[in-house]
């Protein structure tokens, strides 16, 4: 297990936003948290990195509780994090929104260089030099995905991936997301409940704070019952 969510409990001031939330991944795994709008999915990938630090519970990487430290040492602990805004750095060509968040943690191995990235994916390759913020929307968030694997990260947070986005650019993204899952673990939210299905290998659903259900995704995806009552809205 690389991570472990132990019944954190999360505030916004006094109003509460997750109540008890706990979910765990296995090394491997790609694992998706699905629910309305205003459900906690945000929070608890911002409450893992610890951006929005559980007031209770516990947060266990690889072993180690991460529960309480700034969110810099959790990157530097193997925690990659692409936020829904996405946050490119304008004034920064592509190359540079790279170059500046790369991070070689000690005993890893370098898998993702910028050289490579670019190599790799294209769209970024052919845009090396351009102010990273003239991106359009698809182009942006595939600099912050592959900003966040400038850290060579044992784990991916992906929060809503595909929000605001063109459908050719969701398939690019979907693709993308099958890719990393070959050697890296991820945990994402999203808004569509057939994207991520497709792409994930289990499902945690959220309602007001608090998992209410967990089913590998080939279950969930016949589970119309289900889907009906904690996933459509009215």
């Amino acid at each position: 297990m690389i991570l472990d969510v132990r019944n954190i409990q999360t505030f916004y001031g006094e109003s509460q936003a997750l109540q008890g939330v706990t979910l765990h991944l296995d090394e491997g795994e790609t694992v998706c948290i699905l629910g309305r709008n205003g459900a906690g999915k945000s929070t608890t990938l911002k409450s893992i990195m610890g951006l929005t630090p559980p007031r209770s519970g516990e947060v266990i990487f690889d072993g180690k509780p991460i529960h309480g430290l700034p969110a810099h040492q959790i990157a530097r602990a193997g925690i990659g994090y692409v936020p829904e805004d996405r946050r490119i750095f304008p004034g920064l060509t592509v190359r540079d929104n790279l170059e500046v968040a790369s991070y070689q943690r000690k005993g890893s191995a370098a898998r993702w260089t910028v050289d490579g990235i670019l190599k790799k994916y294209e769209m970024l390759g052919e845009r090396a030099d351009q102010d990273g913020a003239t991106l359009s929307g698809g182009q942006q968030q595939m600099l912050a995905v592959a900003r966040s694997l400038m850290i060579q990260p044992r784990l991916l947070l992906l929060d809503e991936p595909n929000e605001g986005l063109a459908p050719v650019i969701v398939q690019q993204i979907g693709e993308l997301i099958d890719d990393l899952s070959k050697t890296t673990t991820i945990l994402f939210t999203d808004q569509s409940v057939r994207f991520a299905l497709k792409h994930a290998r289990r499902a945690y659903i959220l309602e007001k704070g608090q998992v209410v259900h967990e089913a590998p995704s080939n279950e969930l995806r016949v589970d119309q019952a289900t889907q009906d009552r904690f996933l459509s809205v009215a």
